[in-house]
């Protein structure tokens, strides 16, 4: 793809090619003027055309229309003038000579000169710098190399000299062979972005900013790659708009580098057009709506063009601001309801009013460590909540419903996994028993959701440490909250039939290596910035987690992404009701250590559904 006319001050290339050139023949006409000519003279218009295609050309050669100078600095265009000055009189001066007008010999280098004051006249009268904020290294001095030497290299380049003027900008890497060798502002293209490791050997850069707004996944996973293992900073700048970069606004804040895309994978897209057929014209109700998941999912299911959108969930300003963040972005048909999954009478006159016909189960409680504090919440809001909207969903002619799980279901052995094991027990069971199609979706940890290990470790960083991890040798399965919330759809096309759904996720990762990753992505030396520590596992943590019971078949969908798991048998409903009863007895009783041993009881097996 041809790229896209560049802009100055706010112009088109075409329109400022045509302002320089005016301001060249202006001066021109003004020299005869001042030098006695007779500027209607058929030989001065004859020289002023001459002029003007010399000097179009000078312009093409040295102002880079297509890719530089759209962010014009002083010395950058003083060195720039200089050059067309000397063109502009030699110019000027031959062809006069030639058409032999007699004319005089300050001639050239008036219509110089006043071309000249014209061109930079216009440039620094428009001129405006923004005043923008870049990240100071530790130790108070920068020294940095850029990635990247287009427009946005330039302004990054700039915006430090004019904020940080003791700072060194030791030079840029960038992938077009063209700019190799060259300068942008004075600032030497040392060489490709692959040379990256050397460069950094040969210069010792306490920042390394990639300065590529426009950068796709696979161009930001390939760079980022290279920048693994470094003792810089690496700071990446954001997408901006086209119009904005162009009209020559200040540089925007530099954002530190997601730490998930520093995972070892790519992120995984699934084709979401197999939903379409199930959403689009429906009425869809998502629990727990204002969470991290529940939120991501309401806005994938929105882009498949639902007629009615339900968030319900318990917390009223999370509520709030997603059902605001759809008004803002002109979803108009979204609902938002504050109830809890447990309460039956309201979950049923909800249902009732709103008649969904595909219903998401997002709402749960999910952090380890508190639910096996309290086995007795864990159970009433994870496996009473999932029980309750369930049949709340076969009473009122639901057409699907789709639970959100954990790995932690898998051998579990925290009451978190053993009350969501459950949940899956009882949509495995009730699956059958009515015209509600039941399916359910297991995740791994989900990167930047609340509580998750990711904004932990950031604001354990942002204290100056120490970073604490549970053990050396743990390890997680890692998916970021896209990745989910399309499983969970995707999961609505496939199921129905009380199947269960993973997303393949590759190796899992060492928790240990991921905080080694973010120290590094500070800039900072473990050991010496920042302390990690090991605390030791926690009541009910695994050292691995595992996506699935040996027992369980699995079957690959959408390519091998998706993966479908069937356990050899399905749950018995008349056997497995009366057990939960039984578990819900005794949390109405309050005893939380009866109530744990019954749920890990309830759990035991190899996978094989025991009721």
């Amino acid at each position: 793809m041809s790229p896209a006319p560049q802009t100055w001050a706010g112009r088109p290339a075409v329109q400022r090619f045509a302002l320089d050139l005016g301001w060249v023949l202006a001066g021109a006409w003004l020299s005869s003027v001042l030098t006695g000519q007779n500027p209607v003279f058929w030989r001065m218009h004859l020289a002023q055309g001459a002029l003007a295609a010399v000097c179009g050309g000078l312009f093409l050669r040295f102002l880079e229309f297509h890719r530089m100078r759209r962010f014009p600095s002083a010395a950058g265009e003083w060195r720039l003038v200089t050059r067309l000055g000397l063109g502009i009189f030699g110019a000027s001066t031959l062809i006069a000579v030639a058409l032999r007008n007699n004319t005089p010999a300050a001639y050239g280098l008036l219509t110089a000169a006043l071309a000249l004051c014209g061109l930079l006249g216009e440039r620094f009268v428009r001129y405006r710098p923004e005043p923008t904020t870049v990240p100071t290294a530790p130790g108070g001095g920068q020294r940095v190399l850029v990635i990247g030497a287009g427009a946005a290299a330039e302004m990054l380049i700039q915006d430090l000299r004019r904020s940080h003027p003791h700072a060194e900008i030791a030079g840029l890497l960038d992938d077009d062979p063209q700019k190799i060798g060259s300068t942008v502002l004075g600032i030497p293209v040392l060489g490709r972005v692959e040379q990256l490791g050397e460069l950094v050997q040969a210069h010792q850069p306490t920042e390394v900013i990639i300065a590529i707004p426009s950068l796709d996944r696979d161009g930001q996973s390939r760079i980022l790659g290279l920048c693994k293992g470094l003792n810089a900073k690496i700071r990446m700048m954001p997408a901006i708009s086209r119009q904005l970069a162009e009209a020559g606004y200040g540089l925007p804040q530099l954002r530190n580098v997601a730490p998930e895309e520093l995972l070892r994978r790519d992120a995984i897209e699934t084709d979401m057009s197999g939903a379409t057929g199930y959403i689009e014209g429906k009425t869809v109700l998502i629990t727990g709506g204002g969470g991290s998941i529940g939120s991501e999912l309401a806005r994938q299911v929105s882009s498949l063009r639902p007629a009615k959108l339900i968030l319900l969930g318990k917390g009223e300003n999370s509520i709030f601001e997603v059902e605001q963040e759809f008004r803002d972005t002109g979803v108009a048909d979204v609902v938002p309801i504050i109830a809890g999954v447990r309460d039956a009478q309201a979950i049923g006159r909800i249902m009732a009013e709103h008649k969904p016909d595909v219903v998401f189960h997002a709402a749960a409680h999910k952090h380890v460590p508190l639910m096996e504090r309290v086995p007795i919440e864990a159970v009433r809001n994870n496996v009473l909540g999932t029980l309750t909207v369930a049949q709340a969903a076969m009473a009122h002619g639901v057409k699907k419903f789709i639970l959100i799980s954990t790995d932690k279901a898998v051998n579990p052995t925290n009451v978190m996994g053993a009350t969501k094991r459950v949940a899956e027990m009882v949509v495995m069971a009730l699956s059958g028993r009515s015209e509600t199609q039941f399916a359910a979706v297991r995740f791994g940890n989900v990167l930047g959701s609340r509580g998750s290990l990711i904004p932990i470790l950031k604001r354990q960083i942002a204290k100056g440490g120490p970073i604490t991890i549970t053990d050396e040798r743990m390890t997680r399965f890692f998916m970021t909250i896209p990745e989910a919330a399309q499983l969970v759809v995707q999961a609505g096309s496939h199921g129905g039939a009380g199947e269960i759904f993973i997303l393949d996720m590759g190796e899992p990762v060492k928790i240990v290596d991921v905080a080694r990753g973010l120290i590094r992505l500070y800039g900072l030396e473990e050991g010496k910035d920042i302390d990690l520590v090991f605390i030791g596992a926690r009541p009910g943590e695994k050292i691995h987690e595992e996506l699935s019971w040996e027992s369980e078949d699995l079957e690959r969908l959408d390519g091998g992404k998706i993966l479908r798991l069937k356990s050899p048998g399905m749950t018995d409903w008349e056997r497995l009701e009366p057990q939960i009863a039984d578990l819900l007895d005794l949390c109405e009783a309050g005893d939380q250590e009866a109530v744990r041993k019954a749920l890990m009881a309830l759990v035991a097996g190899d996978g094989t559904i025991r009721c």
